[in-house]
């Protein structure tokens, strides 16, 4: 029998597809363990996995037992399941599902969604932070009924699936929320599209992920809590530091809203190489175009999941943007061109998609540090 992680790799073959009867089969076969704890349930553009895993953080920091799902990973599958502020046994939580899941064929999202929710079940934590997939409305995360909803930001992106507007897509990711929740959100202009769901509150937290995630939890404790816990989190694959001489930094900005707030994170005064993959489903040309600001030398490839891009097409739409492009489909040698290419005094960034950057894990130094 495959390994956990190879029967995902092969169920991915399903690939998206959205709808929650699936999803509610096989929680009723596993006993509906989404009820048995309380959620935070995560959605919006960009910063989910960060509030997620911020918000876990404060919850430990008050002596509440939690779990926290979180996705894509970046250095491996048990990344995504997280138990008291541990990788849980991911194995054992996937064995646990996988036989119902092969008799619905349900995809590998539902198929994680479903472990994580059966282990934290198991586990008899009290509180869950859930971080959403795609969208909201018919994502395999909506059968929880969270009390309290994030909706971190929103910008267009999987616009086949979720409406070529951001106020469609808003409608999309709102609608998880059951009458009586409290909506936490980092942009007030969705206030009133939230109105027809009927939340029992809504809390404004517009200075940020660790601001989303602190009010959530206050939210969901109804008391203060202290902000110190936030301050430790360190999230792989956002603003990661892999090394300072020569500086190199790794981020899974994917969308054009994750590149402007990276563009205003980075030190100035670089001439950056950078590594670049990008989904298909993806802005590339805008992504591109903001990107180029950073040095005229890219190494584009393609990342080994996440549907990207050729790496000969994004080389022919990097070519209109940046005057340099190198085109080295393996992540891994496109990783290491650019260190020659940077020298021992460059600056290298690795980004545009959070795949690229797992692809890259096995080239991963000894001595990492994060900045968030």
């Amino acid at each position: 029998m495959p390994s956990s992680g190879s029967w995902l790799e092969q169920i991915e073959r399903f690939g998206i597809q959205l709808g929650l009867e699936r999803m509610q089969e096989l929680m009723r076969r596993l006993g509906q363990p989404q009820e048995r704890f309380r959620s935070i349930h995560v959605l919006g553009t960009n910063g989910k996995t960060t509030v997620t895993r911020t918000a876990e953080a404060l919850l430990l920091a008050e002596g509440v037992g939690v779990g926290a799902y979180t996705s894509p990973h970046i250095t491996d599958w048990s990344e995504r399941i997280r138990v008291d502020g541990r990788e849980a046994d991911f194995g054992r939580a996937i064995q646990r599902v996988r036989p119902l899941a092969e008799e619905i064929e349900a995809t590998q999202f539902e198929v994680l969604t479903a472990a994580a929710f059966a282990e934290f079940a198991e586990a008899g934590i009290e509180t869950a932070v859930v971080e959403a997939g795609l969208g909201g409305r018919l994502d395999a995360t909506n059968v929880i009924g969270a009390p309290v909803v994030v909706l971190t930001n929103v910008a267009l992106e999987h616009t086949h699936h979720l409406g070529s507007t951001r106020e469609e897509i808003a409608r999309e990711k709102l609608a998880v929320l059951r009458p009586g929740a409290t909506l936490v959100l980092g942009e007030s202009e969705w206030e009133t599209a939230a109105e027809v769901h009927s939340p029992g509150r809504v809390v404004h937290a517009p200075g940020g992920n660790a601001e989303l995630a602190h009010a959530a939890v206050e939210a969901l404790l109804d008391r203060p809590v202290p902000w110190e816990a936030a301050e430790s989190v360190r999230v792989p694959g956002r603003l990661e530091l892999r090394s300072e001489a020569p500086l190199e930094i790794w981020d899974g900005a994917h969308n054009p809203a994750g590149v402007s707030y990276l563009l205003s994170k980075l030190p100035g005064g670089d001439d950056w190489t950078l590594v670049l993959s990008i989904s298909g489903d993806k802005d590339a040309e805008t992504m591109l175009a903001a990107l180029s600001v950073l040095g005229e030398r890219a190494v584009v490839t393609a990342s080994k999941h996440g549907r990207p891009l050729p790496a000969d097409e994004l080389g022919e739409r990097a070519r209109r943007v940046f005057p340099e492009v190198h085109v080295v489909p393996e992540p891994a040698e496109a990783l290491a061109r650019a260190r020659e290419l940077a020298g021992p005094d460059g600056a290298i960034l690795a980004t545009g998609s959070l795949y690229l950057l797992t692809s890259l894990n096995s080239v991963r130094p000894a001595d990492v540090r994060w900045d968030t």
